[in-house]
């Protein structure tokens, strides 16, 4: 059932952006996996075989990030996902991910990030060469406002109509110059992945 037929990975480094430069650059990253789309052409009332069957591919997306933006799961603050799905398929294809794109990230941070939050999506059928702004908000919890943010993601030539493109996101920080109020992330509870 699965067939990975790219994985395309992007690491920004944000050193300066108007105003003073960061004490420590903002890193945001993304990983996009094209796969084959077994239901592409058809409609398929099941589609929990499938959504299973991408555990293991969320899992090895959410580790090759980690490794990509070369920081330790404790320094991930903000993460989010998506989808891109060919013009073959249906938005509910992309909602696949939600369970084990987001729950692969979650595991993987944990330990030592918390990883409360729900993790923020967006999703849509487009053509190749489609780009995707996936939401970003903070790990352990949503109304952290300095957080609210988005990677573009695209990967050429992708999705064919037969194709799938899965993403996953993750921040170092902040907005470099975050400066809106709202809630804080030093006040944080963390205990119900809001607030």
């Amino acid at each position: 059932m699965i067939e990975i037929r790219r994985i395309l990975t992007q690491v920004e480094t944000i050193r300066h952006e108007f105003g003073p430069p960061p004490a420590t650059p903002a890193l945001r990253g993304a990983v996009a996996a094209v796969l084959a789309n077994p239901y592409a052409g058809r409609h398929e009332p099941d589609l929990v075989p499938f959504m299973e069957a991408l555990n293991p591919v969320g899992e090895e997306l959410a580790r090759r990030l980690l490794a990509a933006l070369g920081v330790a799961p404790g320094q991930v603050e903000g993460y989010g996902k998506g989808a891109i799905v060919g013009a073959a398929g249906e938005i509910e294809h992309g909602a696949i991910w939600h369970v084990p794109g987001g729950y692969a990230m979650r595991r993987l941070l944990e330990a030592a990030a918390g990883a409360r939050a729900i993790v923020p999506s967006t999703k849509k059928v487009g053509p190749p060469g489609a780009a995707l702004d996936v939401p970003i908000t903070h790990v352990n919890a949503s109304y952290v406002r300095s957080h609210f943010d988005a990677v573009e993601v695209r990967v050429p030539g992708a999705p064919a109509a037969d194709e799938i493109v899965f993403v996953l996101a993750m921040t170092t920080g902040a907005r470099v110059h975050a400066r809106v109020g709202g809630l804080r992330k030093e006040d944080v509870k963390g205990t119900d992945g809001l607030r």
